[in-house]
């Protein structure tokens, strides 16, 4: 319905644009094509979302699939109306034409996305469940749990367990406490007694592919669906590719995108964004410098040595935000640390050190601002990882030193997904994820989602 109101609302708008813009030539019959084309268009238009599986449920309210689709099914709408109205000499107003997609495409987009964001917070607050069953030992049962109720906005209700070895009873549970409802084996009975909409299928979950292949029969008249988890996490779909070969379904895993967020595209990009930003953000900037100066004379900037790339510390440096004597006083408010039990990370709300506009600062995340300058420098990069101190590094595991192997960022996924809420082990998978998977789509869509983390001061203090 709401694709359907956009692209009316398109074709109307573009009639009335084409005869009222001064700088497109007066049309005769604009109105009379409109009448008799507009509604085939439209037509046309949503023969090829449904054709290019823009209402396919998987692909709806997760991943770039969705957004993928609207814009490929509304590119071969548009050369179909172009190619027909030339092949049948139809005079339809080129502006007009232009219009509509011009209009359509990004309005269909925002639709998509509104909705998408509606979806998401009806399903954090419990509505819109799909309640689920997880076949497999308790170690991917409870991986796959923990990533379900951390990313509450899928909608996936665990409710139960089902092992692959007949030895487990009824009455044992996983770890984190998911019940075992009975095996893999009896899939189809324990799906229909406790009503669950979908059954996720971990490795090893069962004896060979002859017994899934029997859980799928008996499910084939049943309204659940099997989701296959293999044993892969934290791994980009873009990085994925499933190639069906003698009857296996062999998953395919592009190599890890590290060695590319190195390269030249990416400091190109930092350079000239980097470069806009210190402009645009100066006034704030001259703002940050007079209210920690003026505040008690004190220096402006806070020079701290941080690890970049490969290992190699740099200075970073940020507006002042706390006393000009903050890190030998550090040993004074342990106590008042809130991080995990990792005892990596310092963090406080009420940390006792911060100045009264270094508080407003940290807020608004102006006291980062002068990073922009090691960005420039080629020190850290605009999105990365965390910059992490020396003492930090100091307690690396080997698998958290590769957040090592890309320069440290501004901002990165552990700015937009919860800044300082964030568990140690949840900013270094974030970290991981973000150097295993590298693309400057993401960098672009972290950034725009920073500004948004910002203008709610979400996590940060």
């Amino acid at each position: 319905m709401t694709d359907l109101v956009v692209m009316l609302s398109s074709v109307l708008a573009a009639a009335e644009l084409r005869t009222s813009l001064p700088f497109l030539a007066a049309a005769e019959e604009v109105n009379d094509l409109v009448a008799i084309l507009g509604p085939l268009i439209v037509l046309g238009w949503l023969v090829a979302m449904f054709s290019f599986g823009a209402y396919s449920p998987h692909v709806m309210s997760a991943g770039t699939e969705e957004y993928r689709a609207v814009v490929n099914s509304s590119l071969i709408t548009a050369g179909g109306v172009g190619i027909v109205c030339y092949l049948a000499k139809i005079p339809l107003s080129r502006g007009f034409f232009v219009l509509v997609f011009a209009l359509g495409i990004p309005l269909l987009l925002i639709g998509r996305w509104l909705l998408r964001r509606a979806v998401h917070g009806w399903r954090k607050r419990g509505l819109f469940q799909q309640r689920v069953l997880v076949a497999g030992d308790p170690a991917h049962v409870d991986e796959i749990t923990t990533v379900m109720r951390r990313e509450s906005w899928l909608g996936y209700r665990i409710i139960g367990a089902l092992t692959p070895s007949a030895e487990k009873t009824h009455s044992e549970q996983t770890p984190l406490g998911v019940t075992y409802l009975g095996t893999a084996g009896d899939a189809a009975d324990i799906a229909q007694r406790s009503r669950a909409d979908v059954l996720i299928v971990a490795s090893r979950a069962f004896k060979n592919s002859a017994e899934m292949r029997r859980v799928q029969w008996a499910l084939e008249h049943l309204h659940v669906q099997t989701v296959l988890a293999p044993n892969v996490t934290d791994v980009s779909a873009e990085r994925v590719t499933i190639r069906p070969v003698a009857g296996l379904p062999l998953v395919h895993l592009e190599r890890p995108q590290s060695l590319e967020a190195s390269r030249w595209a990416k400091r190109a990009f930092d350079l000239l964004v980097g470069s806009a930003m210190v402009v645009v953000t100066s006034p704030l900037m001259l703002l940050g410098l007079a209210a920690v100066k003026l505040h008690d004379r004190g220096p402006v900037l806070f020079r701290q040595t941080r690890v970049g790339r490969d290992g190699v510390p740099f200075s970073m440096i940020k507006f002042r935000s706390m006393v000009v004597d903050a890190e030998q006083r550090l040993h004074e408010v342990q106590d008042l640390n809130e991080s995990d039990e990792s005892g990596v990370l310092f963090k406080s709300k009420e940390d006792p050190r911060i100045t009264p506009p270094g508080r407003w600062m940290r807020r608004f995340s102006i006291d980062e601002l002068p990073q922009l300058f090691n960005v420039l420098k080629g020190d850290m990069s605009l999105v990365g990882p965390r910059p992490a101190l020396i003492s930090e590094v100091d307690q690396y595991e080997a698998d958290v030193s590769r957040r090592l192997r890309v320069r440290p960022g501004i901002t990165g996924l552990w700015q937009v997904s919860g800044r300082s809420d964030l568990s140690w082990d949840e900013t270094v998978r974030l970290d991981l994820y973000y150097v295993d998977n590298w693309s400057m789509v993401q960098d672009l869509s972290i950034l725009v989602k920073t500004l948004r983390v910002v203008v709610n001061s979400h996590g940060a203090y």
